[in-house]
């Protein structure tokens, strides 16, 4: 079949969102958006199918349906008992390859996103890069900081809920070599000041599996943070929500934002579980 040959009358395009035939380049390969649409045809509502049905969804013709059912059965993707097809487990490794294939940021940023929807704040994804935590995933709401916060932004770990999430899972050695040399300058009237006061803080936080700060960075910021961590237990990265401390007490972010928080960080991890099994099964 070619990939340029175009449909039919009685054979219009198949769904789920192609590109108008007027906008699509020379390159275009009809015959795999055909592929694709009979493999998008199958649901959780619709497991199996019959070649009538799968035509009828798709808007292929039943002789195109059985050549692209029948290929997809010799590439293992589809198994049939001669009537009704169905999918396979294969048809997992077309997302483990995109699983494999994203990194941290593009794994969280759906997450990050559901959260914030929920929780109508703003949550963000951070790691550590010397003494500061970057910003590396974000889903903003309204702006409640003085400065813009993106991707890139940079703060010192000592005074943020994700700053002292990722301290707190530095090995002992580490922890007391940050501790020897890290400047703490008071950013407002509520900033830990004290060496032993932050190291009190990092502790807490290690032992309850959280942190929250509560305008120490910015009058008016309550923030509080997660780990997230690697399938060795190690935290890599955490992520935080955000909040002005006008509207939302520290009782209600324990309450109602804390739990959010640890559900969404604890679906970053199986994502990059998956993502580092798909890894490791397509090398």
């Amino acid at each position: 079949m070619s990939g340029k040959e175009h449909m039919t009358e009685n054979e219009p395009g198949p769904t789920g969102g192609p590109q108008p035939e007027a906008h699509r380049g020379d390159h275009f390969v009809q015959s795999l958006e055909r592929g694709i649409a009979v493999i998008r045809a199958f649901s959780a509502r619709r497991p199996s199918m019959t070649l009538s049905e799968v035509a009828r969804s798709t808007g292929l013709t039943r002789a195109a349906a059985r050549r692209f059912l029948l290929t997809l059965a010799d590439l293992g993707y589809v198994r049939t008992d001669g009537r009704m097809f169905t999918l396979t487990p294969r048809v997992l490794e077309l997302g483990y390859a995109y699983l494999s294939s994203a990194g941290l940021p593009e794994v969280a940023q759906p997450h990050l996103q559901q959260l914030t929807a929920e929780v109508r704040e703003s949550s963000s994804v951070s790691v550590l890069d010397g003494d500061d935590v970057v910003y590396v995933a974000r889903a903003a709401t309204s702006r409640i900081m003085t400065v813009t916060i993106s991707v890139g932004t940079r703060f010192p770990a000592c005074v943020t809920s994700m700053g002292r999430v990722l301290l707190s899972g530095k090995p002992p050695r580490a922890l007391d070599e940050y501790l020897s040399r890290v400047e703490l300058e008071p950013l407002t009237s509520r900033t830990i000041t004290s060496v032993a006061r932050l190291r009190a803080e990092i502790d807490r936080v290690r032992g309850q599996g959280w942190a929250m700060v509560d305008q120490e960075l910015e009058e008016g910021l309550r923030s509080v943070a997660a780990p997230i961590r690697d399938s060795e237990g190690r935290v890599i990265a955490a992520a935080n929500v955000s909040v002005h401390a006008n509207r939302t007490s520290v009782a209600d972010i324990r309450r109602d934002l804390l739990p959010e928080l640890l559900a969404t960080t604890a679906r970053i991890e199986a994502d990059l579980e998956i993502a580092s099994r798909a890894s490791t099964r397509l090398v």
